[in-house]
């Protein structure tokens, strides 16, 4: 399978975790491809049963598409891992670095390095690990943008966007951090968060992107 169509597929896996049909400009817009390029690729895909494409609706994941689709996210996060937990990169690096380590790895590499790893079932930046199976579990879907002033609860991940991480991490922010809410600006202002390293300010948009625990963990 050539590197396009697994980038497909990882695409397609993730948008259909929060809906089941994927429509081409989804993917069109998380891709940064044309249209017709996506609807080239979907005929494809379709065609060696990865996905079922219906007109003017969307693609549905077939099994074989997703357990195809885990195993290069496994292959992925696993590599992130390495890179920050031992080499010490950043989470942006280690992202950088493990898309392209990502299509030269194979079932027994990837059994070696999850093992030598632990086992992990996150990675560096809180999305879970595909299982071999290649499904995963544990997605939150809360926003700390939601949240409201004196409200408490724990970074769980954060999206995978480089300039995002980067800022993330210069802010001191980790995965499993406890945060309390201690004020929200007007208007889409910032976010003054307390922190076991000390009071913080995030943008309104980077909260959008950070995901803590969903409401009915915190009562």
């Amino acid at each position: 399978m050539t590197s396009g169509k697994e980038d497909y597929l990882k695409a397609i896996y993730i948008i259909s975790e929060s809906h089941e049909l994927v429509t081409n400009k989804e993917l069109s817009e998380m891709l940064h491809v044309s249209p017709p390029s996506v609807s080239e690729m979907i005929a494809k895909l379709q065609k060696q049963g990865y996905v079922d494409y219906t007109a003017y609706k969307g693609s549905r994941m077939t099994k074989k598409g997703r357990r195809e689709a885990g195993r290069l996210m496994r292959y992925h996060a696993l590599w992130e891992v390495f890179l920050v937990k031992c080499l010490h990169f950043s989470w942006s690096g280690a992202h950088e670095l493990a898309e392209g380590l990502e299509h030269q790895t194979n079932e027994e590499l990837c059994s070696k390095l999850d093992a030598y790893l632990g086992n992990p079932e996150y990675c560096p930046h809180g999305d879970p690990i595909p299982r071999v199976d290649g499904s995963r579990s544990g997605i939150t879907s809360r926003v700390l943008v939601e949240l409201e002033e004196g409200e408490k609860t724990h970074v769980r991940r954060v999206m995978e966007d480089y300039s995002l991480m980067d800022y993330i991490q210069s802010k001191g922010i980790e995965i499993d951090m406890p945060v309390t809410v201690l004020e929200k600006e007007p208007y889409e202002g910032p976010i003054l968060l307390e922190t076991p390293k000390g009071n913080t300010s995030l943008s309104y948009k980077a909260a959008q992107q950070i995901f803590v625990d969903d409401e009915e963990e915190d009562e």
